[in-house]
């Protein structure tokens, strides 16, 4: 083992015991946040009282309300790690006393990364203190991971992570797919590229009770729907992920009136950034078509969001070590067509995503959903994780 080895392995017990200690605090931290959750865009309390629990009240602000927190010396390379800000806006089912009291809700376990990523600066501070890190943490609070626009691309837009020199980009999200105990640290595509879109159907509205002299929007529009799902089974390879899913329909006043328009909103999802351009030509023709057919004309929207979310490869091998050091059951496969504006970091640099298992049901978004303080404690040693990981490929070290 080599002197830089040894190094990281102590400094690896000193940031661990450091988490252990100071894991009632962001237990304490992660209920505070989750009784006053904020949404996307507004995150200005959430922000606050993280940016204080790092010991950096001051930090300034950057993309609406994110900070970057730098732990260590303030000059050279860094390793960041990210956390988000946002809550959904979901009202909340769980019946525990510190439920959300705002509207919103921390349903896609946004408190559990935070109150994590706060155990692990403050060890982190620690640690500079007593003995110095070999390279520093940015601690990213980012806003708005849940709402266009997004935080993640927004900060990177704005200069300010660029300016820390991040050599590594690390992630943690909790996962009800995965069971307790696993973390999936997959190479490769993790997460697929979405887009939003909007399908509008223009028709001739009038009575109910005479369709004959109508054109329904209504009618063309479930067909353009149901017609969309050829999307993935006829004109997609089927051994490329590819998902059309329609979250709303809004359509006519009354019971007994057609209406003369009708409107659809959705994503569309792929892992192979590739079958992109396709789909949206696939989509386009369909609505399109379809609507014709029913003597109505059909149109599509397509706003591009995320990009796919792609683990660097040596990142992640050099991460599993640490994982299965800490107790985690490693993972290699897990995928899947859920997205995340982390993608936004992978053109700055190595970035890896670490999905966490919660063993669930409940699933992630849901109004019960509420992982148990024990994965606070938990998120924070897979991040811990990938912090050894990058700095193990640095050759970061001390004297």
């Amino acid at each position: 083992m080599t002197s830089t080895a040894v190094t990281i392995a102590e400094l690896a017990a000193q940031l661990r015991g450091g988490v252990a200690a100071e894991l009632p605090a962001a237990v304490a931290l992660r209920h505070e946040l989750h009784a006053d959750a904020e949404p996307s865009g507004e995150e200005h309390r959430t922000a606050a009282r993280v940016a204080a629990a790092l010991g950096a009240a001051d930090a300034p602000a950057v993309a609406g309300t994110g900070r970057l927190i730098r732990i260590g010396r303030q000059d050279g390379p860094s390793i960041a790690l990210r956390a988000e800000l946002d809550a959904l806006p979901i009202a909340e089912q769980t019946g525990v006393a510190w439920a959300s009291r705002t509207g919103a809700m921390h349903a896609c376990g946004h408190d559990v990364h935070l109150a994590a990523l706060t155990a692990v600066g403050r060890a982190a501070r620690a640690a500079e203190l007593s003995s110095g890190l070999p390279e520093p943490i940015l601690a990213v609070l980012q806003p708005r991971e849940e709402a266009i626009p997004s935080g993640a691309r927004d900060i990177v837009a704005s200069g300010a992570l660029e300016a820390h020199l991040p050599s590594a980009i690390v992630a943690v999200h909790l996962q009800h797919q995965l069971p307790l105990g696993t973390v999936a640290a997959v190479v490769g595509t993790v997460n697929a590229a979405t887009d939003d879109i909007e399908i509008s159907v223009e028709g001739i509205g009038g009575h109910a009770g005479y369709p004959q002299l109508a054109a329904d929007p209504v009618v063309a529009l479930c067909q353009a729907v149901i017609a969309l799902q050829h999307a993935v089974s006829r004109r997609s390879d089927p051994t490329h992920a590819v998902v059309v899913s329609i979250g709303m329909l809004e359509a006519g006043q009354a019971a007994n009136v057609i209406p003369s328009s009708a409107v659809a909103r959705g994503t569309l999802r792929v892992l192979d950034e590739a079958d992109r351009p396709g789909l949206h030509q696939t989509v386009r023709e369909i609505i399109e078509h379809t609507c014709l057919a029913y003597g109505c004309r059909g149109s599509v929207t397509i706003d591009e969001g995320e990009p796919a979310l792609v683990n660097d490869e040596a990142l992640t091998v050099a991460t599993w070590p640490w994982l299965r050091e800490a107790g985690f059951s490693v993972d290699t496969s897990f995928r899947s067509c859920g997205a995340d504006d982390f993608s936004y970091y992978t053109r700055g640099g190595r970035t890896l995503m670490l999905f966490l298992g919660t063993g669930g049901p409940p699933a992630l978004h849901h109004p019960s959903f509420l992982p148990a303080d024990e994965m606070v404690g938990q998120v924070a040693s897979a991040m811990l994780a990938g912090y050894l990981g990058a700095l193990s490929l640095s050759g970061a070290g001390t004297e």
